[in-house]
């Protein structure tokens, strides 16, 4: 069972996820591609799970939509991919690499053809095909899955991952080499 302190920190984590998915989703950002988005999927995916990477995606993809006014690919290119890269993440034992290919196959695949109806047939947008998206959603899958890779693996390296993890009430996969101070 959670705490009362771990909870509060996965909520106030949470909403630094949202907060900074915001912030920073607009930077090498074209239409259909949103880089800083799939950093936030990943590194929230492994910090907090599956479910809070999928309601971080699903806040960030609203907020983008109403503030920024960004199409509903905001949506059905970050969900699919939070999600699948906990799952991933979680599967895996703690492997960081699945957490990245769990983006990369829920977003860069799964969400890049379920924009394809979205946007043709509810957003009247003409000329699409089924895999229209899949390219640039895999690109940018490609290009912020990295960055959250190099960014988690070192965090892993100096044991701030498991510290993080432990600090969440979350199950620590990365075992440090030296023990974590209580």
């Amino acid at each position: 069972m959670l705490s009362k302190k771990s909870s509060m920190f996965k909520m106030i984590l949470l909403s630094m996820f949202v907060a900074i998915g915001v912030v920073i989703s607009p930077i090498l950002r074209v239409e259909g591609m949103c880089p800083m988005q799939h950093l936030v999927n990943v590194v929230c995916a492994v910090f907090l799970g599956p479910w809070y990477s999928l309601l971080c995606a699903l806040l960030i993809g609203i907020i983008r939509m109403i503030f920024l006014g960004i199409p509903p690919l905001a949506l059905t290119g970050a969900i699919f991919g939070a999600f699948l890269s906990g799952v991933l993440y979680r599967k895996s034992k703690g492997k960081i690499i699945f957490a990245v290919i769990g983006e990369i196959i829920g977003t860069g695949i799964i969400g890049s053809i379920v924009s394809y109806p979205l946007m043709a047939f509810l957003m009247g947008r003409t000329g699409l095909t089924l895999f229209f998206y899949t390219p640039m959603f895999i690109g940018a899958t490609i290009i912020g899955g990295t960055v959250a890779y190099i960014f988690l693996k070192a965090l892993s390296s100096n044991g701030l991952l498991a510290k993080l993890q432990k600090s969440l009430g979350a199950k620590i996969y990365d075992r440090p080499t030296y023990r974590i101070k209580e």
